[in-house]
């Protein structure tokens, strides 16, 4: 079964802020049983927060360190009262409509945190 969603101009791709960023910290989300709270750095001097659907896939420990790829320029959103500022990418493979493995796409090397994906 083809599950893509329909095709895009280039333009519209264009419009997506793809980042590499490192996960400075990450913990449990104090009001959600799915999500995970990290706290990265974008590049910036102030960093952001970006709450993530992961906690069956990943324990905090196991993302601190790493470089992840998020979407950058989604509007700020609050997820069970806590701001989230981006999203994280990762493959997902699902059996019906839930998730059954999340996989979050990582730097293959060290590239320095808010560098572009292009």
């Amino acid at each position: 079964m083809n599950d893509f969603l329909p095709q895009i101009p280039y333009e519209e791709f264009a419009k997506l802020d793809l980042r590499v960023v490192t996960v400075t910290k990450a913990e449990l989300h104090p009001d959600a049983d799915r999500l995970l709270k990290l706290q990265i750095d974008d590049g910036t001097s102030d960093g952001r927060q970006i709450c993530a659907g992961m906690k069956a896939w990943y324990a905090p420990e196991e993302l601190e360190g790493s470089q992840v790829i998020i979407v950058a320029n989604l509007e700020p959103r609050k997820i069970r009262g806590e701001l989230s500022e981006g999203m994280v990418i990762a493959a997902t493979k699902k059996v019906g409509d839930e998730a059954e493995d999340v996989a979050v796409l990582r730097c293959d090397r060290p590239m320095p945190s808010g560098s572009k994906v292009s």
